[in-house]
Parts: C-alpha cells; structure tokens; sequence
C-alpha cells in the first residue's frame, strides 16, 4: 500500500488533523511567558511538558489501527488519558489551552464510543472544562462561562464532523461487505446455472438422440440379416457409423456430468476482499470443488455467518479459515483471536448453520474460552 493510499483512510486523516493540533497547542510551550499571566516555575513548566507530551502520545498510539479493533477497555482508558492530561495542562499552566487539545478529542469520540456515551463526554468535558477555565486569576465569571461555550460550540461543531465522517465510513464499509457478499453469491449462482442447463442438455441428449440412435442401430442390425450382396455392405457400414455416433453421444453426456463442479476457491476469495476487519487468512486446496453446488451453498454461508460473528462479537484481529478435503467428506474449521467466551450461547446465525450442515448430514462444533477466541469445525460428506 502507497503512503498515498494510506492517508487517503479517514483514521489516518484524523490522526494526522489530531497531531496537527497537538502541535499548535504545544507552541505556547516555546515561549510561555506570552500566554501565562506570571512566568511559570520550573517544575510547572516541565509538568506542562509532561502533559502535553502524554497528551501526543496516547493520540497517536490509540489510532495506529481502525479504534473497532480496539477492545472498548483499551478505548475508556485511552480517552481517560487523552481528557486528563488536556485538563491537566489546562490547570498545569492557567491557561485555557487544554481547550484546544480538548477539540482533538471531541473528533475522536464517535469512533471510539457510540453515540449516547460519545455525546455525554462531550458535553461532561464542557462543563468541567467550564470549571477549569474559572479558576484562570483575572477572569470574570461571564468572560470564563463564554470562553468556555465558544470551547464547547467549536468542539460540538467537530464532533458533528466527525460523526457524519465515521457514519460514512461504516457505511461504506458494510456496503462494500454486501457486495462482495452479493458477488460471491452470483458467482456460486452463475454456475450452479451453468450447471443445471449442461445437465438438462446432457438429459435431452441421453433421452432423445441416445433412445433413437439405440433403436436405429437395433434396426440395421436386423437388416444385415436380411440383405445380401452389395446391399449388405452398405448397411453394415451404416451400422457401423450409428454405433460409433452412439457412442461419441454417451461420451459427450459422461463429460458433461463429470464437469457439474463449484469453483468454491474462487467464490471464497470474492467473499473475503470485501471485509476490511478482521484480517482473513484463507488456507484453500488449489483443487478445491465440490460436486453438488447445494454444499458449495452452505460451506459458503457458514463462511458467511463466521466472518460476521468475529466483526460483530468476537473482535478479532485475525481469523483463519481451512477447508481441506477428504475420503469421506469435506472439513472447514475457523479460528479467530477474538475475545471469545467461557459459555458459547448459539443465536440463530449459529442455529441456522447448524441445521444447514444437518441437512447434508455434516455436523458443526463449536469451542471457545475467554480470552482465547472461537473455533469452529465443519464438516459434511461429498456424496448425499
């Protein structure tokens, strides 16, 4: 991927317009006395520092992946650190500069918390931002309320920005999931099409033209009993032709049948490209295929609804999905990283894959443990 490319990302933008603020609120630091009624102490000076600089870093850390990827604990504790140390250099240095480092963490909260939480911290740090800024010496009560609400409009109008931006970018994401879904299903459809119109030709073909070449090689082998002379030669050889059409017949009907395979590899990868997290790590046979198209179906729904329980509930940074072949069935087995769980309770995604498998007589077994992800085994015989 260019570095192009890559700041093109929404993350990468709003980590770049998040530092970029960082730094223009760190200038102050280079020439303090122009922003601070008395001249700060030496140790207030390099606790001003320490805050800033701890301010800079959990900014940066905390987005260097997609903040879905982020377990929610890791997200609380971030933008605890990020709130404190704007407050803290706010009162460190009497100023009201902890404002603007406060601007970068109102575009922060839609991607990090959902939109009550998101909504309540933004106004919460407005109101105790409004506290801090009162005890700047030399301030009336009036001038602290309105600095304080110019803060909290700017950040309210950032916050605004950047929800619609993270609404977008779901969005997009969820609908580029749908269609590479959508065309993996097509894909599989094509070709169970395909499939059905070689078969009903190569029925018709076994039915009709097999049933009257048959009995016209029956007929003219009751001829060559009954003809003499040059005659004979003629419907010997007419035998002879009908034979050999008869059998270029059945050998176009065998290899018609023998090609009613799924390219599930292909439909598989499709499905895969279209899901930006969690990263899918895909170990497929190069000669992967299956006779009947109705097991293709299932294995990909099952892929289907195991890449949607690791986005929505496993939050996992990887998952790995197998298919391997077999004697006496084909085997897929998916494992994330996820969080996972002590007790797995199926929903009907799980139910519903479950009674797929069983349809087919294949079974479906689950494992999980907290903090050690899900994995799941499928398997189902090739032949019904």
């Amino acid at each position: 991927m260019s570095l192009l490319t890559r700041y093109r990302r929404p993350i990468a933008q709003l980590r770049l317009a998040g530092m970029f603020i960082w730094f223009c609120a760190g200038l102050p630091l280079l020439v303090p006395d122009l922003v601070t009624a008395n001249p700060p102490s030496r140790n207030v000076y390099l606790a001003w520092w320490g805050l800033h600089l701890l301010f800079g870093a959990v900014y940066w850390f905390s987005l260097r992946e997609h903040p879905q990827r982020i377990p929610p604990w890791k997200r609380l504790l971030y933008l605890s650190l990020l709130t404190g140390s704007a407050f803290g250099a706010s009162l460190v240095s009497v100023t009201s500069l902890g404002g603007v480092l406060l601007l970068a963490v109102a575009a922060l909260l839609p991607w990090m918390l959902t939109l009550l939480p998101a909504t309540s911290w933004l106004l919460v740090q407005g109101i105790l931002f409004c506290l801090v800024v009162l005890r700047i010496p030399g301030l009336e009560v009036v001038d602290a309320v309105i600095n304080a609400g110019f803060f909290l409009g700017i950040s309210l109008f950032v916050f605004i920005g950047s929800l619609a931006a993270a609404r977008e970018q779901r969005s997009r994401e969820e609908l580029r999931k749908l269609n590479h879904e959508l065309r993996a299903t097509q894909a599989l459809l094509e070709q169970n099409t395909r499939i059905a119109e070689r078969v009903r030709i190569a029925r018709e073909l076994h039915d009709l033209v097999g049933h009257h070449l048959t009995a016209l090689t029956l007929n003219l082998e009751v001829v060559t009993h009954l003809v003499e002379g040059k005659a004979l030669e003629h419907v010997q050889q007419a035998h002879s032709l009908a034979k050999l059409l008869l059998a270029d017949v059945r050998e176009v009907v065998s290899d018609m049948r023998q090609e009613d395979k799924v390219d599930l590899a292909d439909a598989l990868r499709t499905l895969v490209r279209g899901v930006p997290a969690p990263e899918i790590h895909l170990d497929l046979p190069s000669d992967l295929v299956l006779l009947d198209p109705d097991r293709a179906q299932v294995l990909l729904r099952s892929a289907q609804e195991i890449i949607t329980n690791s986005v929505r509930h496993a939050r996992a940074k990887n998952l790995w999905i197998r298919v391997s072949e077999a004697r006496d069935g084909l085997a897929m087995s998916a494992r994330d990283d996820g969080r996972g769980v002590a007790r797995v309770s199926a929903g009907n995604g799980l139910n519903g894959m479950s009674e797929r498998l069983l349809s087919l007589n294949g079974k479906l077994e689950i494992e999980s443990a907290r903090g050690a992800g899900f994995t799941l085994h499928l398997w189902m015989p090739l032949e019904g």
